[in-house]
């Protein structure tokens, strides 16, 4: 199936998807910015009308679409010029659970997740002293006995921790120097944040320049039942590393909508900028000349992305080792903050 047959799939969830973010136009999200504020409304506009759950299969209340249908939806956010980083992890993140749960984890948390009564919007991984070393991390999770484990340790850069009410957690269960293999006895549980916020878990925001709602966690004698360790005592990297490949192709599809964003407004700086309209827009326009090369590379793989997706959900697919951040590192970061600027340029204006 070709890129235009795919897009032609989604065309009336894209419509749909358009007319909701029609609702919240560029002084909704400058708003947000100088508050640094979570969009709530957005959010929940978009959970009302299911577009965060379609990944979520049928059974547990969400729509069973394939993961070409979420990156259909990211794309379309973007595109409209709102920003789905505030809630695009709902998507991917649950892929841990779904995989490798167990079916009473499953009954117990995904229908929850699909209604949006819980938010499973946290990722605790990165660590401030491991960086990208995963198996390097130092959070550990000590067996209490038969009834569960004891955490301590520290996140950091964990996004929307403070408006999530369940975090897929990595963390050890065995010492790196007891383990066969650097990667081995390393586990994953589900926190329920809402049980554990001032029993062991404490979050502290971090201002960053852009809203993306980062924070620092702490885990202090933190309990965990036994019965939210997902799969396998010590396999938990394994389960972590199945999730991220959709996490990157929805994150690419997102980068399409910022780039797609972009080309439809760049007629209007052009004009802005010839009419001595600068307000910031020199700096403004010295990016949009080095994002033009850049751009229509991102044309060219959305072909790629949507011909290397793999036909069903990423979660329920064995396809584990699917890697496309090669396909999208080059024009990510530049794709990404054009929008912003150019908003910023309007607001100044």
């Amino acid at each position: 199936m070709t890129a235009q047959e795919q897009q032609d799939e989604y065309a009336d969830i894209r419509d749909a998807v358009a007319k909701l973010c029609a609702q919240f136009p560029g002084e909704y999200w400058r708003t947000l910015d100088r508050e640094m504020a979570y969009p709530s409304a957005f959010v929940d506009a978009l959970t009302q009308a299911g577009y965060l759950s379609v990944l979520i299969p049928e059974e547990y209340g969400g729509a069973g679409l394939k993961l070409s249908a979420a990156a259909a939806i990211l794309e379309e956010i973007q595109r409209a010029g709102c920003n789905g980083g505030g809630c695009h992890a709902q998507m991917y993140t649950m892929g841990t659970l779904l995989r490798h749960g167990s079916d009473e984890q499953k009954a117990k948390w995904l229908p929850k997740i699909a209604s949006g009564e819980l938010r499973l919007q946290a990722f605790g991984v990165t660590e401030p002293t491991s960086g990208t070393d995963t198996s390097s991390l130092k959070t550990f999770a000590r067996r209490d006995g038969h009834d569960g484990y004891i955490v301590n340790g520290q996140k950091i850069w964990t996004s929307r921790a403070e408006y999530s009410d369940l975090m897929i957690l990595l963390a050890r269960t065995t010492p790196k120097e007891q383990a066969a293999k650097r990667t081995d006895g390393l586990s994953v549980f589900i926190v329920d944040m809402k049980a554990a916020k001032g029993n062991g878990l404490s979050i502290s925001p971090i201002r960053t320049m852009m809203n993306h709602s980062a924070t620092e966690v702490f885990f202090t004698d933190m309990k965990v039942p036994a019965e939210n360790l997902i799969g396998e005592e010590g396999k938990g990297f394994r389960y972590i590393l199945s999730g991220m490949n959709a996490e990157r192709i929805l994150i690419a599809s997102e980068c399409v909508g910022d780039a797609k964003w972009f080309i439809a407004n760049w007629p209007r700086l052009r004009r802005g900028s010839q009419h001595g309209q600068d307000a910031g827009g020199g700096r403004l326009l010295g990016s949009c000349q080095r994002l033009r090369a850049d751009i229509w590379r991102l044309r060219l793989r959305r072909g790629i992305r949507h011909r290397t997706q793999i036909p069903r959900d990423a979660a329920l697919s064995g396809r584990a080792d699917l890697d496309q951040s090669d396909l999208v590192a080059p024009c990510r970061a530049r794709a990404g903050h054009a929008p912003l600027l150019l908003r910023d340029n309007d607001a100044a204006a």
